[in-house]
């Protein structure tokens, strides 16, 4: 163990951990115990906050470690990430800030609140939940793998057995209790720390690394040699420097589908409808796309580590550990640490929201639905701080149960899921009134629905992984019916999904089937910032 990468490592958790207790203290709220306060930080982040939150949100660890293990394992096709969030910022600016103002005008909490107040369905609002929770588990489960390989590269814990995932159970505990305590305050604060530290370290690395490796053309000269060797698992390449023909069909269809999907997942929403009024939500749509820059030159991480000899010759490698690994052998000791700190937080701030947005999900959308529609605003706090412990032990034991690449594999399948969402979210937001908002009927929807859960599910089921004969979830692409060429699996189970719902509402208004009230105005979506009147003592909304 390299005693001044831990130490460093060690101060950096400490600090984040100290502030993660003090979130409670700070903007405290006359009534902590409603879900508004603990579970969307009172809805009151300005600009700034809401920045941080958001970039802290979406830029996670697994992006810190997988989208450059991905350039390192295959090449340029992993550069998928960076096209599908430029794709992303302009796509959800058209309906995010309405959705910012029908909830704060109803008082949503999540996006199945408003499939259940727009459509007027308890059953597609569970089906939206969990969908959501389903999705959320894996992901959250990946910040952890996160957080493991930075432990491996230190040489932090045991050989095996419970030594070796002690570290782990540590910083698990941790980050559960300061959730508990402060909810969507403590990463909020803590988002500080990474996405300063995350910017720090790839602008050093963009620039240091390459002086020591000779340069960028050498390093792409090294890259494209490495890649160009046979996988002995599939007889292949390795990969290219530019996606080959075959390639694009899937490398369009995962961008824009990955793009489409980004913000249906409940962590995603939880962070903008935590923001105090609409300009917040487009200032920072707007802005947004400066992470996309991060992005694009974190992913020259993994050419940088196929440069350096990172894993060279060994058997099975585990690519995640190319990141961690690079920066141990370019950095010294103690900017590693620095720079295993920022995997580490970045690793955190997700993780909690990720695990505050499948709770809320959970107590608004199944538990006050379905069990105890009577629950009172504290019954509903605490419920949601219960079930974020319980989501984060599952996503716990993710990691400790199964194997790594079958947890990524996981998260690609929570991907084609939740885009499934995307059009009961999606058609009840781009615009009001009879044609253009409410023509999908909602058991078409929850029909769509079904159909692209189950096409995506058994088609990735069917994947086998590369060199694993017999196994199953090992890619997210497959032949697209009627054209031949390989495409991300979501795409096309969303395809399918739009067109039943379309048939089937074709035929259900043709039997006169009539809709269900929509408890939604049209000015709902166009308020700028909660009324006086809608408010509560603390400042939050009250719930509808």
């Amino acid at each position: 163990m390299n005693a001044v990468s831990f130490t460093v490592f060690l101060l950096f958790f400490l600090a984040v951990t100290g502030i993660g207790f003090f979130a409670a203290r700070w903007r405290r709220p006359e009534n902590a115990l409603h879900l508004d306060e603990w579970g969307l930080g009172g809805r009151g982040f300005g600009t700034v906050v809401s920045w941080f939150l958001l970039g802290g949100d979406l830029y996670t660890a697994y992006t810190f470690i997988a989208v450059p293990a991905a350039i390192y394992g295959m090449g340029a096709s992993g550069f998928f990430a960076v096209p599908y969030t430029i794709i992303a910022w302009p796509l959800v600016f058209l309906f995010l800030p309405r959705l910012w103002s029908v909830a704060r005008s109803r008082g949503y909490v999540t996006l199945a609140d408003f499939a259940r107040g727009r459509f007027g369905s308890r059953y597609l609002a569970l089906a939206v939940a969990l969908t959501g929770i389903l999705a959320t588990m894996p992901y959250i489960a990946l910040q952890l793998v996160g957080i493991q390989a930075v432990l491996d590269t230190m040489g932090v814990g045991g050989s095996s057995g419970w030594s070796k995932d002690l570290p782990l159970l540590i910083a698990f505990a941790v980050l559960a209790a300061y959730t508990y305590s402060s909810g969507l305050r403590a990463p909020a604060l803590i988002a500080f720390v990474k996405d300063t530290l995350v910017y720090v370290v790839v602008i050093v690395a963009v620039i240091y690394i390459p002086i020591r490796l000779g340069g960028y053309g050498h390093i792409f000269h090294d890259a494209a040699a490495s890649l160009a060797q046979t996988n002995p698992a599939t007889g292949q390449p390795k990969g290219s420097l530019i996606p080959g023909p075959k390639a694009q069909w899937s490398y369009a269809t995962l961008a824009v589908g990955s793009a489409m999907a980004l913000f249906m997942y409940p962590h995603s929403a939880t962070g903008v409808l935590a923001a105090k009024d609409r300009n917040t939500v487009r200032r920072n749509l707007a802005i947004m796309p400066a992470y996309s820059l991060m992005l694009g030159l974190l992913s020259l991480l993994g050419f940088m580590a196929l440069s350096a000899g990172i894993g060279k010759g060994v058997k099975g490698y585990n690519t995640q550990l190319a990141v961690p690994q690079l920066f141990q052998q370019m950095f010294p000791s103690w900017f590693a640490g620095v720079a295993f700190a920022a995997i580490g937080i970045g690793a955190l701030v997700p993780a909690a929201i990720m695990s505050i947005a499948a709770s809320n999900l959970f107590t608004r959308n199944v538990y006050r639905e379905f069990i105890k529609p009577a629950a009172t605003p504290a019954e509903e706090t605490r419920v949601a701080k219960i079930v974020s412990l319980l989501v984060k032990l599952g996503a716990l034991g993710f990691v400790l149960g199964i194997d790594k690449q079958f947890s990524i594999q996981l998260q690609l399948l929570g991907g084609i899921w939740i885009l499934q969402t995307f059009p009961t979210v999606v058609s009840g937001l781009i615009g009001w009134g009879k044609h253009r908002s409410r023509w999908f009927h909602r058991w078409a929807l929850l029909a769509g629905w079904a159909a692209g859960m189950a096409y995506g599910t058994y088609k990735a089921f069917g994947i086998p992984a590369p060199g694993k004969p017999g196994s199953h979830f090992g890619g997210s692409n497959a032949a697209i019916p009627g054209i031949g060429q390989l495409g991300y699996i979501g795409v096309t189970a969303f395809v399918l999904n739009l067109a039943v719902a379309a048939v089937l509402t074709l035929v259900l208004r043709a039997l006169k089937q009539t809709d269900l009230p929509d408890e939604t105005s049209p000015a709902d979506y166009l308020t700028e910032a909660a009324p006086p009147s809608a408010l509560t003592t603390s400042g939050a909304p009250l719930a509808p």
